[in-house]
Formats: C-alpha cells, structure tokens, sequence
C-alpha cells in the first residue's frame, strides 16, 4: 500500500480506525478505546502495551505510567516507532493499513516492548527492564535481552520464538522472520552475541551465533545456522552457512526477497569451480566486473550508535 510522511502515520491511523468501526460494529467499541479515544500515536500505543503485558505482578495501570514517559520524552524512541510502523507497510505484502501492525502484529508490539525494556536497562533500573523482559516473552513468544542494541526501521514478520542475546547489536533498515536466534556459542560471558549490519535480511529458522559480524546488506538463508563472519552483501545458507550468491540488491531488508537468487560469485580459479561456489563463510568473496555494490556507513539509530555496547548505569 502507499505509504504516508511520518508525521500524517497517525491521522491515517484514525481514519482507519474510524473506517473498520462503521464496517464492524462489534469492534467499535475496540477501536475507540485502543485508537479514537487517544490523543496520539504514543498515547494508544502505551495503552495497549499495558493492557497486553499487565499481569499480578503489574497492573496496566502501572505499566501504563512506565511506558509512555518513555514514548513520548524520548525523542529517538518516537522517531524508531514510526519507521518500524513504515517497515512493515513497505515489507509486509499482507499488511492492509497502519492501523493493521499498531494493533495486532505481535512482531511490532514486541519491538517497542523491547524499546521500553532497553530505556531502564540503560537508566540502571535493572530489575524492572529483566521483568519487563520476561513479561514479554510470555505475552509475544519474543525474548530480547533488554542489553541488547536495536536500530529503527526494523520488522520482525511473524516474530515467534526468536531469541535475541545480550550484547547483540541490530543496525537500521532489518527484517527477520520467525524463530531466528542471535545467540552466543557457550556459557562464557562478554560480548558473546552477532552484530548485524544495515540492510541485512535473515530467513525463517536461521540461527546466527557468537561474536560475529554480519556485513551490511547480506543475506540469510532460512534454516542457516552461521558460526563466522558473513561478508557485506552476500547471501549465504546451509549448515553450516556458506556463501552461495550476492543479493540483487543492496539492501535485501527492504525487499523480503526469500530466494536465494541473485548474482553469481566469481569462480576463483579454473579447476576449482567446486570450491568457488560454495566459499567458506568469513572470507569476502570476490565480484566481477559490473557487480560492486554500493556500501556506506549505517544511519544513527534510535538508541544510539548501536555498534557500541553500553553497560546499564548505576542504580
């Protein structure tokens, strides 16, 4: 669908609303509450974050009066939920408005969760972002450590069971589907967990794991399991992941494209075609005349430069 300015998301979001309430008397009442009957976009959004993750423990009262400070104060936050929002209207095929996402795709709601989560992480109110991330995880089947570092302009389609380590690092403009895992290898701790680039693509079921580097606009087969660096834009599969093809685009993110097309890798050398087809994950492989790919440095993200891991403050 055509997407809107991040400042029009919202009165799209009403009109939407507006529209499927007269269309379906039976969620009217619903969508005045979650949507009509607020102010803004972070004003609906907190609400229905609350009324989903208030348990005994918390009631959506509480949780209401924790999250939308976080909203609505934090300027990267606010900018992060719209171009999540944008993500999916540009990625999703299936979504059919803004409203769709805001209101019932778990992938977005865990996300901005997350969001929550990682804010009292890093203020050093510890106990409170390992609840919250637990909570999560019971409520959405996603489990994002609240130390982890993630970008904007994400979108986690379907989103069940992916798992997502400590001191992992997600850079803008990213797309994954379900059940992938950004894990360590061990029980040894540091930094332990994948960095993914901008523009990276990752495929049902892949597992990604250690302290590796995913160069940015690569590529990941469903059901890979990757134990070594991947090369910026080159797509890889297997298990182990073996570099396979260059994505035809720069940013396979952006296309949602699952194939694992593309073009060739340059073969390296006349009786070593075997070889060349399917190099070793961890060395860059080599491209032919006319197959650069345009690289640069990743847009700042929406909590910072994701590539530095920051310890929570002090309590």
């Amino acid at each position: 669908m055509r997407t809107v300015p991040d400042d029009q998301i919202w009165d799209r979001i009403r009109s939407e609303a507006a529209a499927d309430a007269t269309a379906e008397p039976a969620l009217a009442g619903y969508l005045n509450t979650v949507i009509l009957g607020h102010a803004s976009l972070e004003d609906s959004l907190s609400y229905l974050l609350a009324a989903k993750l208030e348990s005994p423990v918390l009631s959506a009262l509480t949780l209401r009066d924790l999250i939308e400070p976080v909203f609505c104060t934090e300027g990267p936050v606010r900018d992060a939920i719209r171009a999540d929002l944008q993500a999916v209207i540009e990625r999703d095929p299936a979504t059919r408005g803004y409203s769709q996402p805001l209101l019932y795709f778990k992938g977005f709601h865990s996300i901005q969760s997350y969001r929550v989560a990682h804010h009292y992480w890093v203020a050093g109110r510890i106990p409170l972002a390992l609840y919250l991330q637990s909570r999560i995880s019971e409520v959405f089947a996603v489990d994002i450590h609240p130390g982890a570092r993630i970008g904007k302009g994400i979108m986690f389609d379907h989103a069940t069971s992916v798992v997502i380590g400590e001191t992992a690092v997600v850079e803008d403009d990213f797309s994954m589907l379900h059940e992938v895992t950004l894990g360590g290898t061990g029980k040894a701790g540091g930094d332990r967990h994948p960095k993914i680039g901008r523009g990276v693509m990752i495929g049902a079921g892949a597992k990604v794991l250690g302290n590796i580097r995913v160069g940015e606009g690569a590529k990941i087969g469903a059901g890979s399991v990757v134990l070594h660096d991947v090369p910026p834009h080159t797509t890889v599969a297997g298990v182990p992941a073996k570099a396979v093809s260059l994505p035809a685009v720069s940013f396979p993110a952006l296309e949602m494209d699952q194939t694992l097309n593309g073009k060739p890798l340059k073969k390296r050398g006349r009786h070593r075609e075997d070889d060349a087809l399917a190099p070793e994950v961890g060395a860059a492989p080599e491209v032919g005349a006319g197959d650069e790919h345009t690289t640069g440095h990743p847009d700042s993200t929406a909590l910072g430069d994701p590539t530095q891991h920051r310890e929570p403050a002090a309590s």
